[in-house]
């Protein structure tokens, strides 16, 4: 299953909330260029691997859709051994990814998937605002300009669209474990 959706918008407290209620939930460990950040762990947060490790897992096949980040010379990409374990221990793997990877999964594992939006583009400056105090106007408004782009070039793709309204965070979970049992996932 994919859970997608722009920067703020909830989807790792929609993930958190969905492992609480369903221990079978987990997500899926993605592989990455970047270097850890003081509390990740590696194997965890994320499977860090330097360039060369990155290059030589794609020439194997266990990364196979990767992307850089905006802005940055970093890589993501799903790390296919991670996703195999999971399922053959069967267990819900959610992923979270972007417009690439929806489509790796969709096309490759026929997930389910699903965007979350937020339910105004003023409650998602206050989360990003939330988030980061600090952050620069400018920078904010390179975020929420993606956030749009996103919005209105890539949600129509998904299978499903959930508005994650703010402090209503369980209605939304409520939603997507609603679709998620008539899509015949056995929670």
């Amino acid at each position: 299953m994919i859970i997608s959706g722009p920067t703020g918008v909830g989807e790792n407290a929609i993930f958190e909330e969905l492992k609480k209620r369903y221990p079978n939930f987990v997500r899926l460990v993605t592989a990455t260029t970047r270097k850890p950040r003081l509390d990740e762990k590696d194997k965890v947060a994320y499977y860090f691997m330097n360039n060369d490790e990155f290059k030589k897992e794609i020439e194997k096949g266990n990364i196979p859709e990767y992307q850089n980040s905006r802005d940055k010379e970093v890589f993501y990409g799903t790390y296919l051994p991670e996703l195999r374990e999971k399922i053959a221990q069967g267990q819900i793997v959610v992923a979270m990814t972007d417009i690439a990877g929806s489509r790796y999964f969709k096309e490759s594992h026929n997930a389910t998937t699903i965007f979350i939006l937020p339910d105004s583009m003023e409650n998602l400056r206050k989360r990003h605002l939330n988030r980061d105090p600090d952050v620069k106007e400018e920078d904010l408004e390179k975020r929420l300009a993606y956030a749009r782009r996103e919005m209105d070039e890539e949600a129509d793709f998904y299978d499903f669209k959930v508005v994650n309204k703010q402090d209503k965070l369980n209605e939304a979970v409520d939603e997507i474990i609603e679709i998620l049992k008539k899509e015949g996932y056995q929670l």
